[in-house]
């Protein structure tokens, strides 16, 4: 039986055509397009062709044996319109995923603002300190400085606040309510000394901290009058920097062994009931022992405290070392088992004695002074 690709059937003009541009004869069965049979492999062979001629229009120029830029697929333009005028835009020949990157100028009011950055740039390094040296920087033809400006500047404030700070420093603290000069500069200064040195602890409302105290009500440790604030402002509490301080510290007395666990817990359970919270009964009542043995000689023997060792009141339900102001078993129970105590640092020679006046008339003015 004979080959079916011996048998060719007899070539169009077309088939003739694809084998003359594919190099293989038309009349031969095992290369004639003509022949089903060889349709489908010269059919790749055609793809193959094409996707090669279109590699080879794509690739870089710098590759050996690649058709120059004329000889291949020219640019594509776009165009755009400017006001009436109508713009050919080259395209720079790259394409990713059908979309196509052209050669677009940039804005005009861009180049502008670069050229006017760099020209900016230039003469301040001409004008001020800016290029490092071996030894320093260039100083500028200007001579001087920002930091040199901005000493200037506070000389030129303290020079023209000097006559109100002397009579702030020098008036009785009693007498700056009376003087409405003074106490407007008072307040203004002492808000602005009091968010720089005071907010980190005692927050920016004056609101207080766990640990820190609110200054807006009028349950104070160690008093609420102007000199006692001044008093406490200047050398703090517990500071280790200055001799006068306010000091007091709570025994730590499950720490220390002083009570027992269960001593603890029902000592506890009296201080809630000072104050009318929730409480053990039986507990407090034995607690009540405990605290009259081991508490009275600073809280007092009612809990009223003592404001003279800054031991606080624990009938009024201002509670210190708790977050929401609330009574909590577990917090005052951990106060009476380690004791700890804050400490606020001493301001005097740190800050003048206007700025510590400033600072404590504000204070209290908040709303709790006394």
């Amino acid at each position: 039986m004979a080959d079916p690709k011996d048998e060719n059937p007899t070539p169009t003009p077309l088939d003739r055509q694809v084998a003359e541009n594919l190099g293989v004869s038309a009349d031969d069965p095992h290369t004639s397009p003509a022949n089903p049979e060889n349709r489908i492999s010269l059919e790749r062979q055609a793809a193959d062709a094409e996707n090669a001629e279109q590699i080879l229009r794509n690739v870089p120029e710098n590759i050996v044996g690649v058709k120059p830029r004329a000889e291949r697929e020219p640019r594509r333009k776009v165009t755009r319109r400017v006001g009436k005028k109508v713009i050919e835009v080259q395209s720079t020949g790259h394409s990713w995923d059908g979309i196509e990157e052209y050669d677009n100028p940039l804005p005009r009011w861009w180049l502008w603002t670069f050229y006017a950055t760099v020209i900016w740039a230039l003469a301040y390094a001409l004008a001020f300190p800016a290029v490092p040296l071996l030894k320093g920087t260039t100083q500028g033809f200007l001579g001087t400085t920002p930091r040199d400006q901005v000493e200037t500047e506070i000389r030129r404030f303290d020079e023209a606040n000097a006559p109100i700070e002397t009579r702030l420093a020098a008036v009785d603290l009693t007498e700056i309510q009376g003087d409405p000069d003074l106490l407007n500069y008072a307040n203004n200064a002492g808000a602005a000394v009091f968010r720089t040195y005071c907010a980190q602890c005692h927050g920016s409302g004056a609101g207080g901290n766990p640990g820190y105290p609110s200054l807006l009500d009028n349950d104070w440790l160690w008093g609420g009058s102007i000199e006692d604030i001044h008093l406490t402002v200047m050398h703090g509490i517990r500071s280790p920097d200055d001799g006068d301080t306010r000091y007091s510290e709570m025994p730590r007395f499950g720490v220390d062994g002083l009570l027992e666990d269960q001593q603890i817990d029902e000592v506890t359970q009296f201080v809630l009931s000072l104050s009318g919270q929730p409480h053990d009964q039986a507990a407090a009542e034995a607690g009540a022992v405990v605290f009259e043995e081991q508490c009275i000689a600073c809280h007092a023997e009612d809990g009223t405290g003592d404001r003279m060792q800054g031991a606080p009141d624990l009938t009024d339900a201002v509670w210190l070392y708790n977050v929401n102001g609330q009574a909590d078993e577990a917090t005052i129970r951990r106060i009476i088992h380690d004791g700890p105590f804050g400490v606020m640092p001493a301001w005097a020679g740190r800050l003048s004695e206007s700025h510590i006046r400033a600072v404590a008339t504000y204070v209290h003015g908040l709303g709790g002074g006394e």
